[in-house]
């Protein structure tokens, strides 16, 4: 069976995630620790602890979501599984490619906290609160989105953002040309136009400002060749060459992200089994609505780990 390890994005943390697996796996609480020490506060308290509101915050959820799911691959190294051996692929559903990256190596740790604290401030502070939105259009494939989401711009910001799975994609923008987005779509036969409750219209051009932040940001970071090839949001493909990361990470902070296209690739290179590394079943659950052929797994719990453990024996 060949396998892939997938990363979750914004949406789903969870007050309480990974506080089983830091208690069950020391290495698994060493990164918490590490995280914390990066960023200079007990983010660790509000992922255990809360308040919901506080994880939520943009600049908290994504370096959160990425210490649970390095906690995983810390816990898994433990139980003799490397993401080298184990994985012929990562990839990561926005913030989630981070993860990836780092799960490869090609980031470490604290510098993964501290880039992804940055994108979420830079990505809150890119537009003024209320001035964007994103809805879900179900029921549409991704052409027919693009081709909504054209007609709704009217000279204003109206993208794809998440090409998810069949019938499930993300659009991006200005608010009325989001609205409007979603009256055509409805129009067009869409099953529903969901106006979804966030803080700002990512992966769209109105990202510029923070496309420009990240792109500082990852001049001064190292970043290695990771030892799997991460498939990236951006060209639904592998990279593996530094220079190029970098590059596809900034251009992702106002790009598509193409998660359909990414697990098709992979099911194409003739992987069959994507193990969701970290919090939630958000790509689990995108994973069988793209080919029911494949198999998907959340491990993000010791009880996934065993079962994972047992799956290999």
């Amino acid at each position: 069976m060949t396998t892939a390890f997938v990363f979750p994005g914004q949406g789903s943390q969870a007050v309480g995630m990974g506080k089983a697996l830091a208690d069950a796996y020391p290495a698994a609480r060493a990164v918490f620790e590490e995280v914390d020490e990066a960023l200079g506060e007990k983010l660790s308290a509000v992922i255990w602890d809360g308040p919901e509101d506080r994880l939520t915050l943009t600049e908290n959820a994504q370096p959160a979501l990425m210490a649970v799911s390095m906690a995983v691959v810390r816990a898994l190294e433990a139980e003799g599984i490397a993401v080298g051996s184990a994985a012929r692929f990562v990839a990561g559903h926005s913030l989630g490619e981070y993860s990836a990256l780092a799960a490869a190596g090609a980031l470490t740790l604290s510098d993964t906290a501290k880039l992804l604290r940055t994108r979420g401030k830079a990505m809150q502070a890119a537009v003024p609160v209320g001035e964007g939105a994103m809805a879900a259009l179900l029921g549409l494939d991704y052409q027919a989105a693009l081709e909504v989401a054209q007609e709704a711009a009217q000279g204003e910001v109206c993208q794809a953002a998440n090409d998810n799975a069949p019938g499930q994609v993300v659009v991006s923008g200005a608010k009325a040309a989001v609205e409007r987005a979603c009256e055509i779509a409805t129009a067009r036969g869409a099953m529903k136009a969901i106006m979804l409750p966030v803080s700002a219209p990512f992966h769209c051009a109105m990202m510029a400002p923070a496309a420009e932040v990240m792109q500082a940001a990852l001049a001064e970071t190292a970043v290695k060749a990771p030892v799997v090839p991460v498939v990236a949001n951006v060209v639904a493909g592998p990279v593996s060459d530094p220079d190029e990361i970098r590059r596809r990470l900034v251009e992702q902070v106002t790009g598509t992200v193409r998660w359909r296209e990414c697990v098709e690739w992979m099911a194409g290179q003739g992987v069959t089994d994507f193990k969701e590394v970290g919090a939630g079943r958000v790509l689990t659950g995108l994973t069988r609505r793209i080919d029911r052929s494949l198999k998907g797994a959340a491990v993000g719990a010791p009880d996934d780990i065993a079962a994972y453990l047992a799956s290999r024996s």
